[in-house]
């Protein structure tokens, strides 16, 4: 058994005349206070009910309409539930609108690559592809397309008929693409056909095609008598001919070294007299199609 002493405590030192002895149990030790670093944790068992209550902030705030301050509850209910290895509870309506800002989110991106008249890529997708499709080993063709007299039908009809004919442009140029091509308007009513993978015969191939589609259009559908042909200068990534001076280099971006051909192509085809598509073979410029004949 063990003593303790009680002690009549007058001021701050204990007086001896009134000390009485009593007999007690044995002594038990008394805990050693947690490490410091373990103070401040949580306890493992309220660990799923911190959970709980952001789980039930995120559906009140969520039943507001206040979002954004749910997504935050409903990531700390995350992380806690991930401690613990427990599936999180996202309440239904807050998981619709995650949904939705989801798709509003992607809908928000495809726009701002759009333009948006033609609803074809814009130049800043036109500039940020190239870039990534530039030194692909598979190769790369581009082809710049401008309509034909396209003065004399805003002119004539108007700007609002201009506007219907360069949509319909697009639609007639998309038809014929092959997979992972696109089209994007360049400026004006002068569009690019980016053509992934397409070895330079097939890419003069599809752009005769797409040229010949725009010419057979029923444009008199739109106003008796309307006709609408482009004209078309293609090129192919590295193929500019000995000594021309948009050769792809070191010194000259290949995009700009491509965009640069075209260019100097699609002149060509509208000084051979326009409707036509332009391109080099074995460094020799030449005429697809039907317009073959001509001469420079």
């Amino acid at each position: 058994m063990a003593v303790v002493r009680s002690w009549t405590v007058t001021g701050a030192e204990p007086c001896p005349a009134s000390r009485h002895d009593i007999a007690v149990g044995p002594a038990i030790p008394a805990p050693a206070p947690p490490p410091i670093d373990e103070q401040d944790r949580p306890d493992e068992q309220d660990r799923p009910c911190l959970a709980e209550l952001h789980e039930s902030i995120a559906t009140l705030l969520a039943s507001r309409g206040q979002w954004r301050q749910a997504y935050q509850h409903l990531r700390s209910a995350l992380h806690l539930r991930a401690e613990e290895r427990e599936p999180i509870r996202v309440p239904e309506q807050l998981r619709h609108e995650v949904d939705r800002l989801r798709r509003e989110h992607a809908e928000a991106r495809e726009q701002s690559q759009r333009d948006s008249l033609t609803a074809s890529y814009n130049r800043r997708y036109l500039d940020q592809r190239l870039g990534d499709l530039t030194g692909d080993p598979g190769g790369l063709a581009l082809a710049l397309v401008d309509l034909d007299w396209f003065k004399h039908v805003n002119d004539t009809h108007g700007h609002l008929l201009g506007d219907r004919v360069l949509q319909r442009v697009v639609e007639v140029l998309c038809d014929g693409l092959p997979a992972g091509a696109f089209c994007a308007r360049y400026g004006g009513e002068e569009f690019v056909l980016v053509l992934p993978d397409v070895a330079p015969a097939a890419a003069v191939a599809i752009c005769e095609a797409a040229r010949a589609r725009v010419e057979q259009h029923p444009w008199d559908a739109l106003v008796p008598g309307l006709r609408v042909t482009v004209s078309i200068g293609v090129t192919q990534q590295g193929r500019g001919p000995v000594g021309d001076r948009h050769a792809d280099t070191a010194a000259t971006h290949p995009v700009h070294a491509m965009l640069n051909r075209a260019d100097e192509l699609l002149y060509a085809a509208k000084q051979s007299g326009r409707n036509a598509v332009a391109y080099r073979s074995a460094g020799t410029l030449a005429l697809a199609g039907a317009a073959g004949h001509r001469r420079f």
